[in-house]
């Protein structure tokens, strides 16, 4: 499976297909994608087929059957692989799908070293489904580079990392980790769900493979999950492109058009979720009932510096915990914002809270939420893209509350 534009461009139109040269904002709008050569509809078209017509047995025009290739797809993956600087690409039905095919590489006594801050879904799927098959994970404070290295040994295959992480908002060195992976021979993969390809490219720092829950930043309305890979090596790409084929876990075209539409305003989007971010994060701080802030962007951030030399914008993802201490006030402040709705996921356009302990991580057990720092009453902000006053009064209604 190559990844690249489905449509070749005009031979008037004067720059490659992949746009490597063109700025951000540029890429999010053209990259990848051409008008459709049969009507000139600007729009790559949703291609709802399950099938297609071959010329003769095996002879076809790239594509067989809808579980391998799609040509909205095959636009979409093109136009993420540019965004995140990557030769190749490439889209799941989801983004722990995405994660899932990863693992798929591993046989039963390989070892990953992983964050001791990681999304639920992800600590779920690697204890509940990966370690009964013989796969050993350790977890780690990746910020600490000597305990991953302490941790890596002739076993291991994998770092997966998070940056920021979730929900603590941890950063990691990606350079730093990348060339350990280099040292030791195994796969960095890096999770960029919170930064986006708009804030940080990993694979520019050094990371093999680049993976996003789609659902969140790149789709950017709450309207589609999904997940992607990227990579630079080409052997890993078929291998995975392989094991996506073979199990399935493929988007539908219609996903894949919703996603080609959020990409188009990403860079538009990003910039007011790192603006309204930052002016929540310096509100969280000065508010009395307030406890600890995590947010990267805050000079006191233990992650501060790193993020500030591998990030292009500090994000719309915060953390907080309440001063009190008490958990039927963080339930409460949770339940009481209008604009922030209680909800699951990030990155959309409209602000989110929520609750980790009793909700994104909630399959993680207490005693070990507790250790890497998940309180009871921490809460979750996604900052969306609505008027910062709006949202600042929404809080501190909601906090005059506890």
């Amino acid at each position: 499976m190559q990844n690249g534009p489905l449509f070749s461009p005009q031979s008037d139109e004067g720059h490659s297909n992949d746009g490597a040269s063109w700025d951000f904002s540029t890429k999010a709008v053209h990259a990848g994608v051409f008008p459709d050569p049969t009507t000139g509809a600007i729009m790559t078209p949703i291609f709802q087929t399950s099938t297609y017509v071959q010329e003769s047995p095996g002879q076809h025009k790239g594509y067989a059957y809808a579980r391998g290739k799609n040509p909205t797809r095959s636009q979409l993956e093109a136009a993420l692989a540019a965004l995140e600087n990557a030769s190749f690409g490439l889209c799941f039905s989801s983004g722990m799908g995405a994660i899932d095919a990863v693992l798929k590489r591993l046989r039963p006594g390989d070892e990953v070293v992983c964050g001791d801050d990681l999304y639920g879904g992800s600590y779920r799927l690697f204890t509940r489904q990966y370690e009964p098959m013989g796969i050993r994970f350790h977890w780690v404070n990746q910020t600490d580079l000597s305990a991953v290295r302490a941790a890596i040994n002739a076993k291991t295959r994998l770092i997966w990392a998070e940056t920021p992480t979730n929900p603590l908002m941890k950063v990691a060195d990606i350079r730093a980790l990348a060339a350990l992976a280099d040292e030791k021979g195994v796969l960095l993969a890096v999770d960029n769900t919170f930064a986006s390809p708009y804030l940080q490219n990993p694979l520019d720092l050094g990371a093999h493979l680049v993976m996003h829950s789609a659902t969140k930043y790149l789709g950017g309305h709450s309207d589609l999950v999904m997940g992607f890979l990227a990579t630079n090596r080409k052997e890993l790409h078929e291998e995975l492109a392989f094991i996506l084929n073979s199990s399935g876990a493929n988007p539908g075209p219609m996903d894949c058009y919703l996603a080609l539409r959020g990409i188009k305003t990403l860079h538009l989007r990003m910039k007011a979720h790192c603006e309204n971010g930052q002016a929540v994060a310096h509100f969280l701080v000065a508010h009395p009932k307030v406890g600890k802030v995590y947010w990267p962007g805050l000079p006191d951030h233990p992650g501060h510096t790193i993020a500030a030399a591998q990030m292009r914008g500090f994000g719309g993802m915060i953390s907080f915990d309440l001063a009190s201490g008490r958990i039927e006030d963080a339930m409460k402040v949770a339940s009481s914002t209008r604009l922030f709705a209680l909800a699951e996921s990030l990155g959309g356009v409209e602000s989110l809270i929520g609750h980790p302990a009793s909700m994104t991580h909630a399959s993680i057990p207490r005693e070990q939420r507790l250790a890497s720092g998940v309180t009871d009453t921490l809460l979750r902000l996604s900052v969306g893209v609505e008027g910062v006053r709006d949202l600042l009064h929404d809080l501190e209604s909601a906090l005059a509350g506890v």
